[in-house]
């Protein structure tokens, strides 16, 4: 690690290279996890991009991809996945509504949650998450929609539960999160970073030309990634690679590191190959090997 300041660090390949060991030939699924991914609405049933999410984490190596879809979009969505299972969940309107059966039956086995991705708006979005939240102990990767729908909570509920919290927003999400304006955020990004996750007991990642992750005690930087991934669905890439890498790998703030790292790596790749103009999310999920290749070979990038 490249030291930047008390207890601030730069990432670095070498840092980060056990977590994409190879494995062992007589492996199997079971061994690098089970994981969740709650999203998607009429509005956002983005059914390609929520195959890129679920695309994601497998290429970033858990086992098995659960895709907790509403029911009203599980026939538009399952064309597009193939290695990955679909669980319908009761809607209305094609928006899921709490069920506190079904989500139990959804959750089943799994080890890693991601929550949020092309959810839109809806009341029982709260009731899902805090559901889950008071009643289940995994790591939990919250992201887009999830983030606005926590937001509108009594955050107090991060400190109570037994899940291990990872928060992926923007500065404009991390506004809503934390009532300070973006303008104040970027002036003191990696202070304000450490004092919610400290305040909230959470691994902030917080996106950026540098994204900082932190527990509040240590920072991590990343400087990885490119123009090329302002792009739609590049956020739903990060999402499934995270909750991919908390299958089979310890939720702390290295393995956040890695994620960050691995889907800035890729997505530079992508930009290579396709341009900062022409490349789509779905660009990145596919460099995904050859930037885990790089990393095993502790090649300087």
């Amino acid at each position: 690690m490249k030291k930047m300041g008390e207890n601030i660090c730069e990432i670095e390949t070498t840092d980060i290279k056990y977590i994409f060991s190879s494995r062992a030939s007589d492996s199997n699924k079971g061994n690098f996890g089970y994981v969740g991914i709650i999203g998607g609405s009429l509005e956002y049933s983005g059914a390609v991009k929520l195959a890129d999410l679920s695309a994601s984490s497998l290429r970033a190596g858990c086992g098995v991809v659960r895709l907790i879809v509403p029911k009203g979009i599980a026939k538009a969505v399952a064309p597009y996945v193939l290695e990955q299972t679909i669980f319908p969940m009761q809607d209305i309107n094609d928006k899921m509504v709490f069920n506190q059966e079904q989500i139990n039956q959804a959750l089943n086995k799994i080890k890693a949650l991601a929550v949020g991705m092309g959810w839109g708006q809806s009341n029982e979005y709260a009731k899902i998450l805090e559901y889950i939240l008071s009643n289940y102990q995994m790591p939990i990767i919250i992201d887009a929609d999830g983030l606005n729908t926590l937001s509108k909570m009594n955050l107090e509920l991060l400190n109570n539960t037994k899940c291990k919290v990872i928060l992926t927003p923007h500065l404009k999400e991390f506004e809503r999160l934390s009532k300070i304006n973006v303008e104040e955020i970027k002036k003191d990004s990696i202070n304000l970073a450490k004092e919610f996750a400290t305040k909230y007991n959470v691994i902030l990642l917080l996106k950026g030309p540098t994204t900082i992750i932190t527990d509040g005690n240590e920072v991590h930087l990343v400087k990885k990634g490119c123009a090329g991934m302002a792009t739609a669905g590049s956020g739903d890439v990060l999402s499934g690679i995270l909750v991919g890498l908390c299958g089979y790998n310890e939720p702390n703030l290295l393995t956040v590191a890695a994620g960050a790292f691995l889907n800035g790596l890729a997505g530079e790749i992508a930009q290579e190959k396709y341009t900062d103009i022409s490349m789509v999310a779905s660009d990145t999920v596919k460099c995904l090997p050859e930037a885990i290749k790089l990393i095993r070979e502790e090649i300087k990038v």
